[in-house]
């Protein structure tokens, strides 16, 4: 989506820490950018594809995948041959996150949105933290 982006926020009131560079993508000091090349997979067929059959995604990409309502939401990885970063949100809140392995890699969590972002992008994002798509 262009001009869309993916920041995250710690869920602590120290943000000393979270903005390594000064520079704040998304206007305030507390945030830092996970993603400045997000797609949104909202039909069925999107969000069934996933990124199933890519060789690879950039450095700075997330797919976001927004459902009606929080709900037990599955990822697997049958033909995505690199690992990625999985986040289960609900009301932007992280709910779960966990390593996803190429291939044979499994995770369920209760979301209302998930996203998906290359493997060490989402390190620094915790439980209880804040992660919304910004203009």
């Amino acid at each position: 989506m262009p001009g869309v982006r993916l920041v995250h926020r710690r869920a602590s009131a120290d943000s000393d820490s979270s903005d390594r560079d000064g520079d704040s993508p998304a206007g305030d000091d507390s945030s830092t950018l996970l993603a400045s090349d997000v797609d949104v997979a909202r039909s069925t067929l999107e969000q069934g594809r996933g990124l199933m059959f890519r060789r690879s995604i950039p450095d700075d990409y997330a797919l976001v995948f927004p459902f009606d309502s929080p709900d037990t939401q599955w990822l697997h990885m049958l033909f995505v041959p690199f690992a990625i970063d999985a986040l289960w949100l609900v009301d932007g809140e992280v709910q779960k996150t966990k390593r996803l392995a190429p291939f044979v890699g499994l995770g369920r969590g209760r979301a209302d949105t998930v996203i998906e972002l290359p493997a060490g992008a989402a390190d620094e994002v915790a439980v209880g933290d804040e992660v919304r798509l910004v203009d």
